[in-house]
C-alpha cells in the first residue's frame, strides 16, 4: 500500500511538474523567437522590430486584478520606452475556457477601449508562457538585443507597489532600462512577480 502511495505521490508531483514552468529562461539566457496573433488579427514575432534595441514582454491578462492594477503602468512604459527603443510586447497566456474574461474577443475590446499603444499577443497553446517560465500576470521579461538576438536581462515585477502605483518606490523595470541604455549593470535583475497565477490548459 506505501508503494502504491509513493507512486501515486510520484505521478502528481510530475503531474503538477508539467502545469509549472521552473527551468524557463534565466537572465543572460537568449530567447527563442515567438509569433503570436495580435488583436488586430496579425501576427508578431520578435523579428518584426528590426530597429529595437530591446523589447519589454509583458504576459498579463483581462481579468486579473494585479493586471488590472498595473494596467495604465505598462501603457506608461511603452509611452515612455518604445521611443528609446524598449517597446512593449503584452501577451496573455490564459486558457479562456477557465476564464471567459480573457478570450481573444474580450481581449480586443479591452485593448480597444484602454487605448493600447503596443500588441496585446493571444499565447493560445500556452507554449511561449511555459518557454519563458512565466508563472503570473504580470510578469516581465526586459529583453536586450545583442548581435541580432535577444538576451535577458531583468525578470520579475514591473515595481514595488501593486496596489498603489502613486507609492512606489522602486521601479525595476524602469531603473532596468535606465541602466541598460548608460551600460551599466542591471541590478537587480530577478524579482519575485506579483500577480495571479497562470490559468494552464487542464490537458
Amino acid at each position: 500500500m506505501k508503494k502504491i502511495t509513493s507512486i501515486l505521490a510520484a505521478v502528481a508531483i510530475i503531474a503538477v511538474s508539467a502545469f509549472t514552468t521552473e527551468g524557463g529562461y534565466k537572465v543572460g539566457d537568449k530567447v527563442a523567437d515567438f509569433k503570436l496573433k495580435n488583436i488586430d488579427d496579425k501576427m508578431v514575432s520578435m523579428a518584426d522590430y528590426k530597429d529595437a534595441k530591446g523589447i519589454i514582454v509583458v504576459f498579463t491578462c483581462n481579468h486579473c486584478p494585479f493586471a488590472k492594477k498595473y494596467e495604465s503602468r505598462i501603457m506608461d512604459l511603452d509611452k515612455k520606452y518604445k521611443s528609446k527603443g524598449f517597446p512593449v510586447v503584452a501577451i496573455s497566456p490564459n486558457d479562456p475556457s477557465l476564464v471567459a474574461e480573457d478570450s481573444f474577443e474580450n481581449m480586443q475590446k479591452l485593448a480597444k477601449e484602454k487605448g493600447y499603444s503596443f500588441p496585446y499577443l493571444f499565447d493560445e497553446t500556452q507554449n511561449t508562457a511555459k518557454e519563458y517560465g512565466a508563472t503570473k500576470t504580470p510578469h516581465v521579461y526586459l529583453l536586450k538585443k545583442e548581435n541580432g538576438a535577444y538576451i535577458v536581462k531583468y525578470i520579475g515585477a514591473i515595481d514595488d507597489n501593486a496596489d498603489d502605483g502613486a507609492a512606489v518606490k522602486e521601479k525595476y523595470v524602469e531603473n532596468a532600462i535606465t541602466n541598460i541604455l548608460a551600460n551599466k549593470p542591471v541590478t537587480p535583475d530577478n524579482i519575485k512577480a506579483i500577480g495571479c497565477g497562470i490559468k494552464w490548459k487542464k490537458s
